[in-house]
């Protein structure tokens, strides 16, 4: 029997996206984040006693200058050369962006295949054939996987490729192929990467995203690491996700319905904070925190979001000692009002209601109150244009939700003066 290590996606010193320096962050542990995934790994490899590791792509994150960087990776392999393990990887997107990957000297253990054409490198010790090829750009738009080789009789065959597989929602379409396809070729593992959440695609043969190692922003949410695999007589006896991650992402949604204050709803998002920490295994956990429901609170949480986010983090701080951050708190909640009564109204609010109310269920004015908004569109900051808090004004859904965000923004606050009067 034989074990191996299947890895994707390290993205080393890629920053955790969203997490403030306010006080009380773990400023050093996030930016280090990465680079102890990348050590959990090597330590897993020598503790498990692997025959080999394979990394499928995207071991940088693009066009780093920073040399460190590669050398932090090329002492990680000394480790592994040094228990008598062999790595194997190929060039991601990112990768075929990086100067790194073409020009840093890797130790000995280390085999970068050909971005040129299929490669296929035999391991007698083993009885395996490791066919695979990296991307020679950023964006490989055709199959790799077409053309690469039969697969070799008599032993256990591994198809190494960075890919998108039939296109995975939040990923660019590059180098996709089939399950079907990759089927065609015989082969009895397929390590992919390029997706960041493990997804088992088939079994007999193993098809299967192992995830990245650490999750870098809130829609990498949940445990992060590799896939040990053990292979006895040719076949697969298990492929079982290793926890590799140092801080872990989630989404904290908690119910306001009923809430009449802000204190009111810190207590209950503390409770939450609480089950979230009890089930995280020991990991510190950044979190964005989204408040929904209908409530009283409404009007005081939406008019001052600011106010209510350093509330929660000092709650946060308090429950946990620094185990964790709120990255971010969205405030979903909606007025108890009643909207069908308001309708008939004879005042602003009435008037304000009936003026949105066409809006909620015609796309096309909806589209075309979108164009109204691009003048505009193209002065917001790039953070707000691109990433994971893109406003995306093609998308009828991001301008249904902004068009009632905004209908009860105004409601609350036209409510609290009314009921101030």
């Amino acid at each position: 029997m034989f074990k191996f290590i299947h890895a994707a996606d390290i993205h080393l010193d890629s920053p955790l996206r969203g997490l403030d320096q306010y006080e009380g962050a773990p400023v050093e542990q996030i930016r280090g984040a990465t680079r102890q995934a990348l050590e959990n790994l090597v330590e897993l490899a020598i503790a498990e006693q692997v025959g080999f590791v394979l990394i499928a792509g995207d071991l940088y994150d693009g066009d780093w200058k920073d040399y460190n960087t590669g050398l932090f990776f090329a002492a990680q392999m000394s480790k592994l050369r040094e228990a008598g393990i062999r790595a194997f990887l190929l060039a991601g997107n990112h990768d075929a962006a990086s100067q790194l990957t073409k020009h840093l000297r890797l130790p000995d253990n280390i085999k970068m295949l050909s971005d040129k054409q299929p490669e296929s490198v035999v391991l007698d010790e083993f009885g395996v054939a490791l066919h695979g090829q990296g991307f020679y750009r950023q964006a490989v738009t055709e199959d790799l996987s077409a053309v690469y080789p039969p697969r070799v009789p008599y032993l256990f065959n591994i198809g190494l490729l960075h890919t998108s597989v039939d296109g995975r929602e939040g990923h660019a379409s590059y180098a996709p192929c089939s399950v079907d396809g990759l089927l065609s070729k015989g082969y009895d593992y397929w390590a992919l990467g390029h997706v960041h959440k493990r997804e088992i695609l088939h079994k007999d043969p193993w098809i299967l995203f192992p995830g990245n190692i650490q999750g870098r922003h809130v829609r990498e949410t949940g445990p992060k690491g590799c896939t040990l695999v053990a292979v006895q007589d040719g076949q697969v006896l298990a492929a079982e996700h290793q926890d590799l991650d140092v801080l872990r992402w989630c989404v904290c949604e908690v119910d306001a319905s009923g809430a009449h204050t802000g204190e009111e709803v810190l207590e209950r998002v503390g409770s939450a904070l609480e089950r979230e920490l009890a089930g995280s295994a020991g990991h510190p956990l950044a979190v964005r925190v989204r408040l929904i429901g209908s409530c009283r609170a409404h009007s005081q949480l939406s008019s001052n979001v600011e106010r209510w986010t350093n509330e929660l983090r000092a709650t946060a701080t308090d429950l946990s000692s620094g185990a964790l951050w709120i990255e971010k708190v969205k405030v979903q909640t909606r007025t108890e009002a009643d909207l069908e009564e308001m309708l008939g109204r004879d005042d602003a609010l009435g008037g304000l209601l009936r003026a949105i109310r066409p809006l909620d269920a015609d796309d096309q004015l909806v589209m075309a109150l979108a164009d109204e908004f691009r003048d505009l569109y193209r002065k917001l900051p790039p953070e707000l244009r691109a990433g994971e808090e893109a406003i995306d004004l093609e998308s009828p859904e991001t301008l249904h939700q902004a068009i009632e965000d905004a209908k009860h923004l105004l409601l609350a606050r036209l409510l609290s003066r009314e009921e101030a009067q």
